[in-house]
């Protein structure tokens, strides 16, 4: 599995608890914050509950 890179583009204010803790368990704790994780299926899982908030690039990887 690949490596994914996922930036908050849209703010967690008036939004469910529960999305506001994906947000948290995926590592993003600010508007713009930008982390990397392993393409496993409980992260594209927590992912896709938060589409409509963050960003999804992939990162190719140099060999």
């Amino acid at each position: 599995m690949g490596k994914i890179k996922i930036t908050q583009i849209r703010s967690a204010i008036d939004r469910p608890e529960r999305q506001k803790k994906t947000l948290l368990a995926l590592g993003l704790k600010k508007l713009h914050a930008t982390v990397e994780h392993e393409a496993t299926p409980q992260i594209l899982g927590m992912i896709r509950k938060v589409q409509h908030l963050v960003s999804v690039q992939p990162i190719s990887e140099v060999k």
